[in-house]
């Protein structure tokens, strides 16, 4: 998932916060004059991304596909976390806002592929356990902002997915005691040759953030441009390989590149045969939200193995904007604002699976599409 942005956009902040006014995605709405007083608001400086708590609305589709066994698990967990903003902004930008840097929250919104080899059992550790892990590092570096220092804001980010995908990557192997009803053990979750991969988005109405395990992908549709957010963890990749080697262990061609032969990724949670070749630290990517995005798409390798990043977000674009021209710009919402299933993105999530496996792929096929488009603009616009 490729370019890592810094995590302040190079707009001023009233123009952030304007293009913000209409919830760049998520299921906020402002009528006409409510956004033209948003806008003069924020060019005032009163009015500020930071402030707004946008519910996401996304689409999956997983199918077992031509293989033997399903070994995929998704996730999709709304509100999982308040993320402290300054974890996504200056103290020096959020005072010169009027807002108080060390007491403001946005609600974060949590998405998550995980394709298992060797067994489904790690994949389905990560669907259960990945979000509250990182729900408990967030809270523990949201009790010591006063001590954060003004340094690149990625830097904290990628401490916190370290963290959190280590401890997971401990419990699965038995290194680290987990929760297992109500009582904690010390024991592996599964046999020593069963891993899985972990792309993770966190949503919120500022940011997205992504952090990268293994050879599943995240891709933003941005401007009708596909934008990758995560690069693939492949052992022939230059700097992957340098790595293993430095640790003592071989890449080799084996019907395609693999660590020691055997594993075609070179990170993943799990296959703790494979240590300290196979690693669990994720690489993470932090990007401010922009008007013109339109949808995130995470998969599994059993769509991007056939299905390239351009043509996934035109068809994605595509089925989005079709269902809204067939069905208006109207579903129903969630009363509490939580975040739903969408029957637009899930309309492209489907025809995403569909056309992977119309395409041959021989894989498990998972694909969330996450909506980042009002709505009522997508109306527009059809």
């Amino acid at each position: 998932m490729a370019a890592a942005a810094a995590a302040i956009c190079g707009e001023d902040e009233a123009t952030r916060a304007a293009c913000s006014a209409e919830c760049v995605g998520g299921i906020e709405r402002l009528d006409l004059g409510e956004r033209r007083e948003a806008v003069a608001a924020a060019a005032a400086g009163k009015r500020s991304v930071y402030l707004m708590d946008c519910a996401p609305v996304w689409g999956c589709a997983s199918t077992r596909g031509r293989s033997a066994e399903m070994e995929d698990a998704f996730a999709a967990v709304p509100r999982f976390a308040d993320v402290p903003v300054r974890l996504l902004a200056s103290r020096r930008d959020l005072d010169g806002l009027g807002l108080d840097a060390d007491e403001l929250r946005l609600p974060a919104h949590l998405f998550g592929v995980f394709d298992g080899h060797g067994g489904g059992e790690v994949a389905n550790y990560c669907r259960e356990r990945i979000h509250a892990v990182l729900s408990q590092e967030l809270s523990r570096l949201g009790k010591n902002l006063g001590e954060m220092s003004e340094v690149d804001m990625k830097e904290h980010w990628d401490d916190v997915f370290t963290k959190c995908f280590q401890r997971v990557d401990d419990e699965v192997s038995g290194r680290a005691s987990r929760p297992v009803n109500g009582e904690l053990r010390s024991e592996p979750v599964t046999a020593e040759n069963v891993g899985s991969t972990a792309v993770v988005a966190l949503v919120c109405s500022s940011h997205v953030v992504v952090a990268n395990c293994g050879d599943s992908r995240i891709v933003l549709s941005r401007g009708k441009e596909p934008v990758a957010l995560s690069i693939d963890h492949k052992p022939d990749r230059k700097d992957e390989r340098a790595r293993i080697e430095a640790q003592g262990g071989k890449v080799i061609q084996w019907n395609g590149y693999r660590v020691s032969g055997i594993l075609a990724m070179s990170r993943s949670i799990g296959d703790r045969y494979l240590k300290p070749f196979v690693i669990s630290k994720p690489e993470v990517t932090v990007i401010p939200r922009a008007k013109d995005d339109d949808c995130l798409i995470l998969a599994s390798d059993g769509l991007w193995d056939v299905v390239s990043n351009e043509e996934a977000c035109k068809v994605a674009r595509r089925q989005i904007l079709l269902w809204h021209k067939n069905n208006g710009s109207t579903s129903p919402l969630s009363d509490e604002g939580e975040g739903f299933i969408d029957p637009a993105a899930q309309a492209a999530a489907d025809y995403l699976m569909r056309l992977a496996l119309k395409k041959g792929s021989e894989d498990n096929i998972t694909v969330i599409v996450v909506d980042l488009k009002p709505r009522k603009k997508l109306k527009n616009n059809s």
